[in-house]
């Protein structure tokens, strides 16, 4: 790759240049949305037409012409289990793609600091709880998402390799399950909040029962998008010593520090929507992973918390998508 000089900078200054990588996404708008209304006004988008991050070269011209200062990367092909098992090559290959030729174009620029966005499905699925991030590679993963893990694995592994031999601040963010305004509502790629979200309102106001995948036994952490897009920023903000101090790798998850049952979930977003409907669970479908609780102290060593609780988040995320249901499938 060549050497190349960096200086290590945070972000300090409300005109820098941010590229954000997937803007039109969950992650990627919410990150977005959060730089304005703190006042960042030199943020770089750009849509999958207007450049194919897939194509290394449209990706190496945007950055040379360009030169963006930081950037977020939290594009990706994300699904749920289903999506995960029907398209292995596509998670794979075009999570791969896209990765690389961000971080190598970013590398290439002189980028500042990026930050990749990953996800926690990176760790063994039967890692002790709650997951550090000295876990990671310690066991076999979680067979229903191994094609996007490996990917993000590769991911992390790429900026913490740039940083070791070149000395970059390249840092890599894995979120636990997000959720929010933007999410993806799909039944058969959304993930499991939104789709029971999806599957009350559908159900609402009828004698229907409501079908949920796998035994509702398992538990998660879930992350609004809000405090997601808030530790990047306070990521991006934070000086090289304290950063570097709490992530000598570049690695830090991100969370909430408390999970619940898939059924005590269900019971939450049946009470967001206002649903009265019976809720049935297939034992024949997979539950994944059965439990999965980030260690969150290295991001919250850095002065960073999360501040929406799951029912505030739960009744956000449902007034968007009262508003939008309607636009959702097109």
């Amino acid at each position: 790759m060549g050497t190349i000089k960096f200086f290590l900078m945070h972000l300090s200054s409300s005109s820098e240049k941010i590229f954000v990588a997937g803007h039109r996404g969950l992650v990627g708008s919410g990150v977005v949305r959060a730089l304005k209304q703190v006042g960042f006004s030199n943020i770089v988008t750009r849509s999958r037409s207007e450049l194919d991050l897939l194509n290394q070269a449209s990706v190496n011209a945007f950055f040379e012409r360009e030169q963006p200062e930081f950037v977020v990367l939290a594009a990706a092909k994300v699904g749920g289990i289903l999506a995960n098992d029907t398209y292995p090559a596509d998670f794979l290959a075009q999570n791969l793609s896209i990765q690389s030729n961000v971080i190598e174009a970013a590398f290439r620029a002189g980028v500042k600091r990026l930050v990749f966005l990953g996800s926690t499905c990176i760790y063994p699925k039967l890692a002790q709880q709650p997951l550090k991030e000295e876990y990671l590679l310690t066991g076999p993963l979680e067979p229903t998402n191994e094609w996007y893990a490996i990917a993000k694995i590769a991911g992390v592994k790429l900026c913490e390799s740039l940083r070791k031999q070149y000395g970059v601040d390249f840092i890599s963010l894995m979120p636990t399950n997000m959720y929010g305004p933007g999410d993806n509502f799909d039944l058969n790629s959304s993930h499991v909040l939104p789709a029971m979200m999806r599957k009350f309102h559908a159900a609402k106001g009828t004698s229907n029962s409501v079908e949920l995948w796998g035994t509702g036994t398992p538990k998660r952490e879930f992350l609004y998008v809000d405090d997601l897009s808030s530790a990047v920023i306070h990521v991006l903000k934070t000086e090289e010593g304290p950063l570097h101090a709490a992530a000598p790798g570049g690695l830090m998850n991100v969370g909430v520090g408390q999970d619940l049952a898939i059924s005590e979930l269900a019971k939450a977003v049946k009470r967001a929507v206002g649903s009265t409907n019976e809720i049935v669970y297939d034992a024949t479908k997979p539950d994944g992973t059965p439990r999965k609780l980030v260690d969150v102290s290295r991001l919250f060593s850095l002065g960073w918390k999360p501040e929406v609780s799951l029912e505030d988040g739960l009744s956000r995320t449902y007034e968007w998508y009262l508003k939008n249901v309607d636009n959702l499938d097109e």
